[in-house]
């Protein structure tokens, strides 16, 4: 029997009431059998200062520990002004330093994300992509799950209702474990 894969999700809003934290929240009933999706809550970590990486404080420790004990990560994000939030590319930045000792790196990943628009946060995954390269990280391609019309899709008490997007979001999440096992039996 295969070991139990944890997925670290982060949520690039810090709004309670946000669509893409329900997204997150959807995600970890739609995880498949084996697997735990664990939240992180970003809320609480500082504006990145290169002057005080050496001596990080306490909730950037806790969560580059998180992301190391993870076997895969999965961002959902919003767009703000064409791209990701500051809070997510933040706390992005204190995860890869200093550097040379980045909790990123080799990392299994999977992103996506929810709007009131109809581009469902395409530019911000596209954006946050890119950032992979660099962080040496190993996403997930296919399927783009890019939640449009985001009020249409969740109900009043942030529940997901939309069986097109639960679909979509439980070939995602397989397609990272699946990822995820191919990295932990190279390792």
């Amino acid at each position: 029997m295969a070991k139990e894969l944890t997925i670290l999700g982060i949520a690039g809003s810090l709004r309670k009431g946000s669509f893409n934290r329900a997204a997150l929240r959807a995600a970890q009933q739609l995880v498949p059998q084996g697997t735990a999706l664990e939240i992180f809550e970003l809320d609480g970590i500082p504006i990145y200062n290169q002057d005080e990486e050496q001596r990080p404080p306490a909730k950037v420790t806790e969560f580059k520990a998180r992301i190391r004990a993870a076997d895969a990560i999965l961002f959902v994000t919003p767009e703000y002004n064409y791209s990701i939030p500051g809070a997510l590319k933040n706390a992005i930045d204190w995860a890869s330093r200093p550097y040379g000792d980045s909790a990123w790196a080799g990392k299994p990943v999977a992103v996506m994300g929810a709007s009131i628009g109809v581009l469902g946060s395409a530019r911000a995954q596209y954006h946050l992509r890119q950032s992979f390269v660099f962080l040496n990280m190993h996403a997930v391609n296919q399927p783009e799950v890019m939640i449009s019309n985001a009020s249409q899709r969740f109900d009043a008490q942030g529940n997901l209702t939309d069986e097109t997007t639960k679909k979509l979001m439980r070939e995602l999440l397989q397609n990272l474990v699946e990822l995820a096992r191919l990295y932990t039996k190279a390792t």
